[in-house]
């Protein structure tokens, strides 16, 4: 059986914190991770899976922590999303040196290295075999990048949003300072909400929850995950309905 017949998903977005492109850099871009994240796209991409991309900015900039050290709150959203189209460029460039035909689009105007963001032209490049990066997140302050990412996700009338993270999955508490935190398998929007548990903010899984829009939360750092993901086997966490 191909791997095209193996896949419960045709047309997808990945959601990627701008951290899991820091490698082990303090800030900034290490081309080694993003050499990774193409070579695992790679072979899903040419299979035909549909996929578009989010790409955070918090190796580069944190809009939420410089407004809380006095900065303007809108201007320093503002800067988070340029640091987001940094990343998508960075991305873009490593998934084209493998051949693969890719766009971003950004939610903020700037021609000369990105397409505005058009729903329909955004559909017509995945139709058409291309990976799309959008950038600049929502185009406006006091949202996320990963309510930009379930925005985009309605948008494109993707099937699943797959968040991938430094952990493999879901945890009761932070496993990485709780010995005690337990995975859950899969977990609803509303217990996600009830017990605060830090998948997305609560705008976006009250978007996804909303319009009955699949999360699968999944450690990027372990080779193979995005295509097991994609092809419907048993990893990370889902949260659904």
């Amino acid at each position: 059986m191909s791997l095209k017949q193996k896949t419960a998903y045709q047309r997808v977005l990945l959601k990627l914190s701008g951290e899991a492109l820091l490698g082990k850099q303090s800030t900034g871009v290490d081309p080694e991770v993003a050499n990774y994240i193409a070579d695992e796209i790679k072979p899903l991409a040419r299979v035909g899976i549909q996929l578009g991309i989010v790409v955070g900015g918090g190796n580069i900039f944190r809009g939420v922590e410089a407004s809380a050290k006095g900065m303007d709150r809108t201007t320093a959203d503002y800067m988070g999303m340029l640091a987001t189209v940094i990343n998508s460029l960075a991305l873009q460039s490593a998934l084209e040196e493998r051949g693969l035909p890719t766009r971003v689009q950004s939610s903020i105007e700037m021609r000369e290295i990105a397409e505005p963001f058009i729903q329909r032209r955004a559909i017509r490049h995945l139709e058409k075999g291309r990976i799309v990066i959008f950038a600049g997140g929502t185009g406006n302050p006091y949202f996320s990048t990963d309510t930009a990412a379930v925005l985009r996700a309605m948008e494109i009338r993707a099937d699943v949003i797959m968040k991938a993270t430094k952990v493999d999955g879901v945890y009761s508490a932070d496993p990485v300072k709780d010995s005690k935190a337990v995975m859950f398998n899969k977990i609803s929007y509303i217990d996600v909400l009830t017990q605060n548990l830090k998948v997305m903010d609560a705008t976006a899984i009250t978007l996804c929850r909303d319009n009955l829009l699949p999360i699968i939360v999944f450690n990027l750092q372990k080779k193979g995950n995005i295509r097991k993901a994609i092809c419907g086997q048993k990893i990370g966490t889902y949260v659904g309905e």
